[in-house]
Parts: C-alpha cells; sequence; structure tokens
C-alpha cells in the first residue's frame, strides 16, 4: 500500500484519498483506494461512466471524518485501472465484489453514482448477504417503464444491442483519447458538467489524465462512451429494484444536465422496495456529491444510522 500523494493542482474541500493500492480482479489489476482509519467500518463506493474514484474526493472525506473507511476504485479501463479486452456490465459487477472481498467478508453499504447506483443496486440483488445498504446518488434508471414484451422480442433486442456494441468495439481499438493542454480537457468536461466551477474540473482533470509527449489525454479506454456499458438498459434495474430486500437511499438531482439520466421522482416511486427513500434535490444537478458535497453527506449519514 502507499499513499495517494497529493496532485499538483489543489481545489477546497477536496482531499486525497490516504491510501492507494491494487487488485488482481480475475486477470485485470484494479487501482484502489482508501480515505480514513483501516480499523473502521467499511463504505463502498462505485463511481460513474467515464469517471474515476477522484470524483469522491469532497464527498469521501467528510465520511472518513465521521468515522467509515470509505473505499473506491477505478472500474476497468477508468483511471490507473487497467484496460482489458472486453467489457461488460457482469464484468464491472465482478470487478466491485472483488473490492469489497479485499476488504470484508461480511455485510457492508455499498454507494454507487450514476451507472455506479446502478451496479451497487445489481450487485445487492445478486449478493444481498453482503450488502447491508444501498444509496444511489443520481443513478436511478431513468427511462419510464415500458410493457412488457415477449420473450421473441426481447431475444432480438438483446442481439441487436450485442451485434451494435461488438462493432463500435471493433472500430476503437485502435483509437487514441484527443491530447491538449489540462485547461483544454477540463474545457471539454465542462460542456458534459456545465454546472460544475472550473477550478474542479481542471483539479479533477489533473488527477484523470496522464501527460504524453504531445500534451495531456484523459486515462480512459477510447473505447468506451455513453451507454458503453455492454448490454444493458436501464429500465432492467427498475423492473428489479422493487425487490431489494435491504434499506435504499435514493438521492436524485432535478437540475438537467447532459450526463444524468433524466429521471423524474414519478418515474421511480412506484418502483422503491420496501426499505426504500427517495430524496430530491432541487437546483441540483447529476453530480449531486460535487454540488453539495455536505448536503449529501448528511443525508448518507442519517440513512445510515
Amino acid at each position: 500500500m502507499t499513499t495517494a500523494g497529493a496532485p499538483a493542482i489543489t481545489f477546497p474541500g477536496a482531499r486525497r484519498p490516504d491510501v492507494s493500492r491494487f487488485i488482481d480482479a480475475h486477470g485485470v489489476e484494479l487501482a484502489v483506494y482508501e480515505w480514513g482509519d483501516p480499523a473502521a467500518r467499511p463504505l463502498f463506493f462505485l463511481h460513474g461512466g467515464l469517471d474515476f474514484a477522484a470524483t469522491f474526493d469532497l464527498l469521501a472525506p467528510i465520511l472518513a471524518d465521521e468515522g467509515w473507511r470509505v473505499v473506491s476504485f477505478d472500474q476497468r479501463g477508468h483511471g490507473n485501472s487497467e484496460r482489458a479486452s472486453l467489457y461488460s456490465w457482469e464484468s464491472d459487477i465482478r470487478d466491485a465484489y472483488a473490492v469489497i472481498d479485499s476488504v470484508t467478508d461480511r455485510p457492508a453499504p455499498v454507494l454507487g453514482h450514476s451507472k455506479g447506483g446502478n451496479l451497487a443496486m445489481q450487485l445487492a440483488e445478486a449478493l444481498p448477504h453482503r450488502v447491508s445498504h444501498v444509496i444511489n446518488l443520481d443513478g436511478l434508471p431513468s427511462k419510464r417503464p415500458a410493457p412488457d414484451v415477449t420473450n421473441h422480442d426481447r431475444s432480438r433486442l438483446l442481439a441487436t444491442d450485442l451485434q451494435e456494441w461488438l462493432d463500435h468495439r471493433r472500430k476503437a481499438a485502435s483509437a487514441q483519447r484527443r491530447a491538449g493542454t489540462l485547461e483544454e480537457l477540463a474545457k471539454r468536461r465542462g460542456r458534459l458538467n456545465p454546472r460544475l466551477p472550473d477550478g474542479w474540473l481542471l483539479y479533477i482533470a489533473s488527477i484523470g489524465a496522464r501527460q504524453d509527449d504531445d500534451g495531456w489525454r484523459w486515462k480512459l479506454d477510447p473505447s468506451m462512451r455513453f451507454g458503453g456499458f455492454g448490454p444493458w438498459r436501464p429500465e432492467w434495474s427498475l423492473y428489479r429494484m422493487a425487490g431489494l430486500g435491504m434499506p435504499l437511499l435514493g438521492i436524485l438531482g432535478l437540475g438537467f444536465e447532459e450526463m444524468g439520466w433524466g429521471t423524474r421522482p414519478e418515474d421511480v416511486r412506484p418502483w422503491l422496495p420496501r426499505q426504500g427513500r427517495l430524496v430530491t434535490l432541487d437546483n441540483v444537478g447529476h453530480f449531486v456529491h460535487i454540488e453539495e458535497p455536505t448536503m449529501v453527506a448528511d443525508l448518507i449519514l442519517d440513512f445510515l444510522r
């Protein structure tokens, strides 16, 4: 284990992890990060698609200072974790379980943002004896539930998804992310996250990008894209959410943002599990934990008590 180290660029309230390490997840090396006392009760964080664990640098320290051992990791193909020959929703679930298993064999709470929120719910469904609570930060399924389809139509849709996904992977095999200065990378990210301050975007670029001979580029597999999680549809998670047996907290930002899911409260409430609670935040966008880290931390701490 090593200390994560401070980035050259800072942002008020942001704190890098106390420890960084690597684990082997079925042949893929994953970068794991921890904030807080190693003897404290663990709380696991799953970041969103096209992101990395450093996006929790505002929220994680608050919870660590309140007595939690916050553990997160860069998903395969993201950040400092190894790239893989192929990606799938199921491989992300297995990776998350590998990280959890490297820390504890007891039930623990799992928090996820965006794509990570959906991963947290599926992980809880697959391994309910290992997940004590689910916290979903603006990753609640977005599409309004459509009428169920026949098995024949469902198979056809899955085949279409698979073919399109594999075609993209083939084209992206030799691609590279576009290089630029850190300021240019931050500006590009700002087009997707216009609500976030320029200082934060520059801070996150300084951690999530690497410097090559021709400039800086994001440490993200070029095959990664919006919706590039494999053959998966948001409404599949929506249908199954009602069956979760552990307490669930959903936090939904109502401010529109391009990277968001576009979910409305009325889309979610009918599908909340028996121990589910939905909190909506007005004038807050998709990155609820970056716009309002203290408010979100208070909601989480109250929920976990």
